[in-house]
Formats: C-alpha cells, sequence, structure tokens
C-alpha cells in the first residue's frame, strides 16, 4: 500500500515538472555567449532592440523586427538560436528548428 502511494505522489508532480523544466534554459554561465552577441544576432535579422534582459535562465530580447512589429524572442544562451518569438499581437509563432532550452539540441 504504501509503495502505490509512493508510485501515485511520483506520477502526480511528475508531469508538472516536466512541463516547467522545458521553459528554462540550464546552462553553465561560462558557455554563455555575451551581451554584445546577443546584440550583433539581433542587429543581423534587421531587428531594433529596446531590451535584452534573461529570464528562466535564457537571453529574452524586446524589439522591432524590420517591419516594425513589436515582438518578443527567447534565445538560448549558448547557440544564440530562437527557441520563441511572441508577436506584439500575443501570438507564438512556431520556430522551425527550435532547439531544446536544456540541451540546445533538436
Amino acid at each position: 500500500m504504501r509503495q502505490r502511494l509512493t508510485i501515485l505522489a511520483v506520477l502526480a508532480i511528475l508531469p508538472a515538472g516536466v512541463a516547467l523544466a522545458d521553459d528554462d534554459c540550464f546552462v553553465p554561465m561560462a558557455d554563455w555567449q555575451p551581451r554584445e552577441a546577443v546584440a550583433q544576432m539581433a542587429a543581423s535579422n534587421g531587428w531594433t532592440v529596446r531590451r535584452i534582459r534573461i529570464d528562466d535562465g535564457c537571453y529574452e530580447i524586446r524589439g522591432q523586427d524590420a517591419q516594425g512589429r513589436a515582438f518578443e524572442v527567447k534565445v538560448h544562451p549558448g547557440t544564440l538560436s530562437i527557441l520563441e518569438r511572441e508577436d506584439e499581437d500575443g501570438d507564438e509563432d512556431e520556430v522551425p528548428g527550435r532547439t531544446h532550452p536544456r540541451t540546445g539540441e533538436d
């Protein structure tokens, strides 16, 4: 009986923990690209940057794209790959070839 309760408790907690972990980037600071590299990546995409900050262990860029649309982008701190993009209207865009935030792999 005790073993069943332990298994049920683990199963009840597991999905919530896995869902939360996917939103974070777990990269050692020694492996991070510098903030200047993030700004250069944004400029090469034609973006005007309003703010670069760190959120959930990832870089987050807020700015405007070349068409003048406001956006927010989550960027992997080690690879500078785009993990998630949200436009001003709140729509999240699928990012082709999105890498896993924790591992940096597809």
